[in-house]
């Protein structure tokens, strides 16, 4: 071999061993998380509860990372038809689940679910806990606080309507309990979701609703519902003039509406750890402490196996409620 042979093998081997080194990172940085937009399925129609803390989180999502959290509504069956569709989705972390309080529920409302919500899915983290708030239509129920509606309740038995988000979700477990423990009766409505059913309030087709404070919040305060009073032993701080159940003589009547993120079993770890992080970093931008403080929310910071463990609570609590209750599908 001539010298310049050997120099011309020399130099091509030092450009392939440079031009590989160089692909690792840029391969790497191809594959890192997300590259394209992430698909989030909201199992409820747009305008409910799921949706006033999705959309948010979507815009702050796309604003950290540069890429789209798209959402997809699809609503149906008490929020199980897209939980069904979201646990059928390929684990490759760009489809994720914003389910709620009503996901816990099903299992108990639904005897023949194609889905598992502790199987099927990995819990990453809770987004939002809001109260459970009495709403009703100010120009159909005329009562100026709670204890003239309930006074009304009781001399009218069934004459009044709640709507709901469907069947076996928390709006109506909540509405359930009500008339358990004020031994009262008011006939159930259910709806595809809790945006069409606060929809028909406003618009004065029904009576009232048993809401999360998170979907009412802005329509309570433009004095469209009037609200009577919040589940719990404690008022709300963004809505301080509405009592209590504790106060109004309802010390057991702890009705809560959280919102939680999940993913198809399967996901990779890092992206579930990813998530979480990006979650975590929304949450505490200036504009959604805004938003979820303006909705009455709280944000408990509970994720992956806390998630799981609260989860798993809540489909034993709402098993017993739902037991105890008589609550049937309608």
């Amino acid at each position: 071999m001539t010298r310049s042979h050997f120099q011309r093998r020399t130099v091509l081997q030092a450009a392939a061993a440079l031009a590989g080194a160089c692909a690792v990172p840029f391969v790497r940085a191809q594959g890192a998380w997300p590259n394209r937009p992430v698909q989030l399925v909201v199992p409820f129609p747009a305008g409910g509860g799921t949706d006033a803390f999705a959309r948010p989180l979507s815009a702050q999502f796309a604003k950290q990372t540069g890429r789209q959290l798209i959402i997809d509504n699809r609503g149906g069956a008490g929020g199980t038809v897209g939980a069904s569709l979201a646990a059928k989705a390929a684990p490759d972390g760009y489809n994720l689940f914003m389910g709620a309080v009503h996901h816990t529920i099903a299992p108990s409302m639904y005897p023949k679910l194609d889905y598992d919500l502790e199987k099927d899915f990995v819990p990453l983290t809770i987004v939002a806990v809001v109260p459970q708030v009495v709403v009703v239509n100010p120009r159909r129920v005329a009562a100026g606080d709670f204890k003239a509606f309930l006074e009304h309740v009781k001399r009218s038995p069934g004459k009044l309507n709640y709507a709901s988000a469907g069947s076996g979700t928390s709006h109506h477990l909540a509405g359930e309990l009500f008339k358990q423990q004020t031994k009262t009766f008011i006939t159930h409505i259910p709806y595809r979701g809790a945006g069409p059913a606060l929809q028909d309030l406003i618009a004065g087709n029904v009576d009232m609703m048993f809401d999360g404070l998170g979907s009412s919040a802005a329509h309570i305060k433009g004095g469209r519902i009037k609200a009577l009073m919040v589940s719990g032993n404690k008022r709300n701080p963004a809505f301080p003039d509405v009592p209590s159940a504790a106060e109004m003589g309802l010390p057991q009547y702890t009705v809560t509406t959280w919102y939680g993120l999940w993913a198809p079993k399967g996901t990779p770890g890092d992206v579930q750890t990813r998530v979480i992080e990006e979650v975590r970093k929304a949450i505490q931008s200036d504009e959604l402490k805004a938003i979820w403080a303006n909705q009455g929310a709280d944000f408990p910071n509970l994720a992956q196996a806390q998630f799981g463990n609260f989860v798993h609570d809540e489909v034993t609590r709402w098993a017993a409620v739902v037991k105890a209750s008589g609550a049937k599908l309608d």
